[in-house]
């Protein structure tokens, strides 16, 4: 059994930002094991169109998404929270090994059990190329920026309007 992944539910608005500030920190480190601890050893995943259940799906999903997804770099941004549910709104860049650029703008719904592991995230993205010039994300979080949910880096530039 997993030990517990504080802050546990219910949340509240700080308890959220920081397990929001907690994945975004996870997720940059691009490790798929220290990734999928934050999960259950059953969590379901919705990514895209791919559906996984488990720690060792998860690991594999994950191995595959940073070999393509080449000098990934996120941020994730709290939208609501409700007992054990939290929603966030993300965007994360990445190259792919041709050297095109790409911004990856998405939701993601996440339920917790109640030793604050998520047993499941469900996440619609899609993805815009971008230059290189255009990159506006580099690399993990400034320390100015952590747990605010004000400062995050989509608002100092928005994303450009829908058609």
């Amino acid at each position: 059994m997993a030990p517990p992944r504080p802050p546990l539910p219910p949340f509240d608005e700080p308890s959220a930002l920081q397990k929001v500030q907690a994945a975004e920190d996870a997720w940059n480190t691009r490790d798929p094991e220290r990734v999928a601890l934050a999960y259950t050893e059953d969590s379901v995943w919705r990514n895209r169109d791919t559906f996984l259940t488990g720690r060792a799906e998860i690991v594999a999903f994950l191995r595959r998404k940073w070999a393509r997804e080449l000098n990934y770099a996120l941020r994730k941004e709290l939208w609501s929270y409700s007992g054990n549910r939290i929603a966030v709104r993300f965007q994360y860049e990445s190259h792919d090994t041709a050297g095109q650029w790409w911004r990856s703008y998405g939701n993601e719904l996440w339920e917790f059990d109640e030793d604050g592991l998520m047993r499941r995230r469900e996440a619609g993205i899609h993805d815009v190329a971008i230059t290189e010039a255009d990159r506006r994300i580099f690399g993990p979080r400034p320390e100015e920026e952590r747990g605010h949910p004000s400062r995050s880096s989509d608002q100092r530039t928005p994303a450009p309007p829908l058609p």
